[in-house]
């Protein structure tokens, strides 16, 4: 399997990288496929290849709203990670997806077995994926719940409408 060259799997040392794609098998979605749904159990993941996938929450009332949309390069989950091992969000395809998908048991098991690789995922996961995640999530609240432009200029000290 050959590695992408941008993504989470860059982030990690080669010989993480190399380790951990020894539990990878090549999986496809069709486009409006429904991966996982919020509160299912967390037994896989996956590291997109190609296509695009919207991270959503359902909302009472109004159905799933998207919160983030992932593609090339990126990893699709991570509550398998840590306890309870359930989905805080739900997942659907975009668009056509190739990922690598990956068994969590599994992983957790030889992250176990091997700490070292066992810090190298999980910091990776954490720095790139969870940081990336919070970073979007922060930039959405401020789209939906920040202050005008020209709020904010006039509290500056700028110009006034």
């Amino acid at each position: 399997m050959r590695a992408q060259g941008h993504g989470i799997l860059s982030a990690l040392p080669p010989e993480h990288r190399d380790k951990l794609l020894t539990f990878a098998r090549e999986v496809a979605f069709p486009a409006a496929d429904r991966i996982f749904d919020e509160g299912g159990g967390a037994d896989h993941f996956w590291i997109i290849r190609s296509g695009l996938v919207a991270l959503d929450v359902q909302e009472p009332g109004r159905g799933a709203t998207v919160v983030e949309t992932l593609g090339e390069g990126e990893l699709l989950g991570w509550s398998w990670l840590f306890e309870p091992y359930r989905w805080h969000l739900g997942a659907q395809t975009r668009s056509a997806v190739e990922a690598y998908e990956f068994d969590a048991p599994q992983v957790r098991a030889a992250i176990d077995e091997d700490p070292a690789f066992g810090l190298a995922v999980t910091r990776c996961v954490a720095a790139v994926a969870i940081g990336r995640r919070l970073r979007a999530a922060r930039t959405r609240l401020l789209d939906l719940y920040g202050p005008p432009a020209t709020a904010q200029r006039h509290r500056s000290g700028g110009e006034t409408p």
